[in-house]
């Protein structure tokens, strides 16, 4: 094994492990470790990161809800809008745009530069997130609130961003389940592991019918994460999450300005 592959099985074990620890992010280390360190041109880069993810945050799920913190009503109104929004993009948005988008004086702005700094905005976004900080969150006794309309919206929202960057969506979804349907941080957290799973998952598919996939490495590969993602809970509980959260924050801000400068020298 070169020390490439061997560098990407290492990551592959940090994605779960972010995963595990903060309910999100793990897509934010996948793209970039697909096309920078292993090779792969951005489109299969974000497909392949759908179904690491995808898997990596099932796993989690289901140790989540054997924990009881899985609010299935609230991922149920969340994930169906996020999943028809993230397959549609994936099966004929991505398909239908045209390799080469546009020309600025000498620099081609071409479809894999184009969806890699989109890539990076979004990490810049989430860095942001991650790192202010944030009023207290809901009481553990509060009853949870649905506001059916923006729960919807906000769905599709992720669903559309997931499938054009493969990207889960996790910074998005727990501040939404937050403060759309008053889920404390815990839940929070489970229950965007299982909306981030079911959607990834099914974006996955419509890239099975568009391109070549190399199952064996896939597989390899997400088999590692899932090991990461059992460390990542169990580690969790001697962690503070809040510092945890905020120090990633600002790893994933300096990785956007690293995509960006790559982007734009090459």
């Amino acid at each position: 094994m070169e020390l490439v592959e061997i560098l990407g099985y290492m990551a592959a074990l940090v994605v779960g492990l972010v995963l595990g620890l903060v309910g999100g992010g793990g897509s934010i280390l996948t793209v970039p470790v697909m096309v920078y360190l292993l090779g792969y041109n951005p489109i299969l880069a974000t497909a392949y990161s759908l179904f690491v993810v995808g898997v990596s945050a099932l796993v989690g799920a289901f140790r989540n809800m054997q924990k009881g913190l899985v609010d299935f009503r609230t991922a149920i109104v969340f994930a169906v809008p996020a999943f028809i929004a993230v397959y549609a993009t994936r099966k004929y948005i991505i398909p239908a745009i045209p390799d080469t988008l546009t020309t600025i004086g000498e620099f081609v702005v071409t479809k894999d530069i184009a969806i890699m700094i989109f890539f990076a905005v979004i990490m810049l976004l989430a860095s942001f997130s991650m790192i202010r900080s944030k009023k207290g969150d809901p009481d553990e006794n509060e009853q949870v609130q649905y506001n059916y309309p923006l729960i919807i919206i906000e769905g599709l929202a992720v669903g559309v961003l997931t499938g054009l960057v493969g990207a889960g969506g996790g910074f998005l979804i727990i501040p939404a389940l937050v403060l759309l349907a008053k889920l404390p941080m815990k839940k929070a957290v489970a229950t965007s592991l299982l909306i981030i799973a079911i959607k990834s998952l099914i974006g996955f598919i419509g890239d099975v019918e568009n391109l070549d996939i190399d199952w064996g490495f896939l597989l390899s590969f997400t088999a590692v994460s899932v090991i990461g993602i059992f460390l990542g809970i169990w580690i969790g509980g001697f962690i503070d999450g809040k510092k945890l959260k905020k120090a990633f924050g600002w790893f994933v801000l300096g990785m956007a300005f690293y995509i960006i400068f790559m982007e734009i020298s090459a």
